[in-house]
C-alpha cells in the first residue's frame, strides 16, 4: 500500500544505508522515503506530532492537506507502518494528534487513526496519555466548549518494551517526600492491640506481631511511608483487583500488611501549557515538558529517538538534553535549519540537563 499524492514525493530517493547517518542527525527529506531506507529494529522510540488534518498550511501541500479524512488516515497509517518496522522489539511509538470539526461535527481523528493502525500492524496500544492544556486556545463558537485536551498514543510491537514508570513525572515524588511528616513512636500501636483482641491462633498472632514490627522498622528507616493492616475477623475482606494476594494472605495466615511507598500514582494524564518559543518559525510546537517526560518513561541514555515530522526540532533538542541520540526528519528546509540552530544553542549554552 502506498500513500497517495498528497503526502509522498516519489522523485529521486536518497540512500541512507549507512546507519551512522541516522544518529544525531536532522535530515531534510520526505519521511516516508527516508524511513524506507532505514534498517529494521534500529530505533528505540518514535515520538512525533504529525500535521493535523486540515488545521494549518505548512507550505507545499502534503500530509494534513488531504481532501478527506480517509486519505489523511491512509497516508498517516502508511508512514506509521514504516515506524513499526524500524523500532526495536523493546521500543515504542508515540503519536500525538489533534481533532477536527467538519460542518459542526467532531471527526474523532485521533481515534480513527489509532483503530486503523492496529488493524494494519502487529502493535498494541498500551496507553493513551491525555495532555491537559492549561492555557487552551479560546474558540469563538458559543455552542461548543473550548477543546483543552489531546491524546498521545503509546504503541508497542511486543510486551518487552522499556517502561520506566518511576522516572515519569518523578518530581511529584520529590514534592511529596519533602512534605512528609516525621514518624512518631506510636506508629502501629493500634494494630498490636487489635492483634491481641483478634480471633487469630497464638501462632498466627506471633507471626502478625513479628511482621508488624518489621514493617514499623521499615517506616522508621524511610523504606516505606506508611502501611495498613487487615486482620481476619476484624476487617472487611479486600475485593476487586487487589483481592487475590491479600485475600489469600488473610485466609492462610490471618492477616495482611499493605505497604505504602509514598510515591505518587503514575496516571495517564499530563498537564502543560501550550508553548510558544522565542524566535520559533513553526506554526505548531508541542511542549518540551511532555516530550521530556515521555523520553524519561520510554528510553534510557544513549537510546535512539526518532521524530519523522521534526518541525521546529523540539524532539531532537529534548533528546539531546537528556543524553539520548536523536534523528529528525523534516521536509521543509527552513524548519530543518531552525531545528539545527536549536541543537547548536543547546551545546553553546551547556543546557544538556533535565528541566521541569
Amino acid at each position: 500500500m502506498k500513500p497517495n499524492k498528497h503526502s509522498i514525493d516519489f522523485g529521486k530517493e536518497e540512500q541512507y544505508l549507512n546507519s551512522d547517518k541516522f544518529v544525531d542527525q536532522i535530515i531534510c527529506g520526505d519521511c516516508y522515503q527516508v524511513l524506507k531506507e532505514m534498517p529494521d529494529n534500529f530505533i528505540d522510540l518514535v515520538i512525533t506530532s504529525p500535521p493535523y488534518f486540515q488545521q494549518r498550511e505548512y507550505g507545499g501541500g502534503g500530509l494534513g492537506n488531504e481532501d478527506n479524512i480517509d486519505d489523511y488516515i491512509n497516508n498517516l497509517a502508511t508512514i506509521f507502518q514504516q515506524c513499526v518496522r524500524v523500532i526495536k522489539k523493546t521500543g515504542t511509538i508515540v503519536f500525538n494528534l489533534g481533532d477536527k470539526y467538519l460542518d459542526g461535527n467532531l471527526l474523532l481523528v485521533p481515534y480513527r487513526f489509532a483503530v486503523e493502525v492496529q488493524k494494519r500492524n502487529p502493535v498494541k496500544l498500551i496507553n493513551e496519555l491525555t495532555w491537559i492544556k492549561i492555557n487552551p486556545t479560546p474558540k469563538q463558537n458559543p455552542k461548543k466548549l473550548i477543546p483543552s485536551t489531546e491524546p498521545f498514543f503509546i504503541f508497542s510491537k511486543t510486551d518487552n518494551y522499556y517502561f520506566n514508570k518511576d522516572a515519569f513525572l518523578e518530581y511529584h515524588d520529590k514534592c511529596l517526600n519533602n512534605g512528609r511528616k516525621k514518624v512518631g513512636n506510636e506508629i502501629g500501636k493500634k494494630y498490636f492491640e487489635l492483634i491481641d483482641r483478634s480471633i487469630l491462633s497464638d501462632e498466627e498472632k506471633a507471626l502478625a506481631r513479628k511482621e508488624l514490627n518489621e514493617t514499623i522498622v521499615d517506616v522508621h528507616q524511610g523504606k516505606i511511608e506508611s502501611f495498613r493492616m487487615k486482620i481476619r475477623g476484624l476487617h472487611a475482606l479486600p475485593y476487586g483487583g487487589q483481592a487475590g494476594g491479600r485475600l489469600s494472605q488473610i485466609k492462610n495466615k490471618g492477616f495482611t500488611i499493605i505497604k505504602i511507598y509514598g510515591n505518587s500514582m503514575r496516571k495517564d494524564i499530563i498537564e502543560s501549557n501550550v508553548e510558544t518559543i522565542k524566535g520559533n518559525i513553526h506554526p505548531a510546537v508541542y511542549p518540551e515538558f511532555i516530550v521530556q517526560e515521555l523520553l524519561k518513561l520510554l528510553t534510557k541514555e544513549d537510546d535512539i529517538v526518532l521524530d519523522p515530522f521534526l518541525g521546529s526540532g523540539t524532539t531532537a533538542a529534548v533528546a539531546q538534553r537528556l543524553r539520548r541520540k536523536y534523528l529528525g526528519i523534516e521536509i521543509h528546509p527552513e524548519f530543518v535549519e531552525h531545528a539545527k540552530n536549536r541543537i547548536r544553542q543547546n551545546i553553546n549554552n551547556h543546557t544538556l540537563d533535565i528541566f521541569i
